[in-house]
């Protein structure tokens, strides 16, 4: 069995703080160039699902970036008010709203592209280690969200 790191409170130590300060790091990276197509980072995040797979409900936007309908909603409306996407009522379920983009929001994709390449660069790893970060921070995301122990409960 493999050591466990041993517990401590020293900053440096923490791996919330290390991931913090990265994904701080990142997003701040982001905001100029997000600033320049006119999309904050959510609104960024959105219209990557939606240039993956186009004309989405709410609840599977929702879903894959772990936002709640009380954070989506109105980040949604912005992007509508910006004329980038469309929102509408499903036909086959009126409950269901469908998130759609506009030829204005297809337009960006190219500035995406962009942005993921300079990133890209900006991070300088090469593809086995991009690959590898994301499968690690994929997994942490999974354990942290996993079932919680029943000797950890009591």
């Amino acid at each position: 069995m493999t050591a466990l790191p041993a517990p401590s409170v020293a900053l440096d130590d923490q791996l919330c703080f290390a991931l913090y300060a990265a994904s701080r790091a990142v997003t701040a990276r982001y905001r100029p160039m997000l600033d320049a197509i006119g999309l904050t980072y959510p609104q960024y995040l959105v219209m990557l699902l939606l240039w993956e797979q186009d004309n989405q409900t709410v609840g599977q936007l929702g879903a894959r970036l772990a936002l709640d309908s009380g954070t989506l909603s109105p980040l949604l409306k912005r992007l509508t008010a910006a004329g980038l996407v469309t929102r509408h009522r499903r036909v086959e379920d009126e409950r269901s709203v469908s998130i759609a983009l506009t030829d204005a929001g297809r337009a960006l994709e190219d500035k995406a592209v962009a942005i993921s390449e300079e990133m890209i660069g900006a991070i300088g790893f090469d593809a086995s280690e991009f690959d590898d970060l994301k499968a690690r921070l994929r997994l942490l995301t999974d354990r942290v969200n996993g079932p919680v122990e029943a000797d950890s409960q009591a």
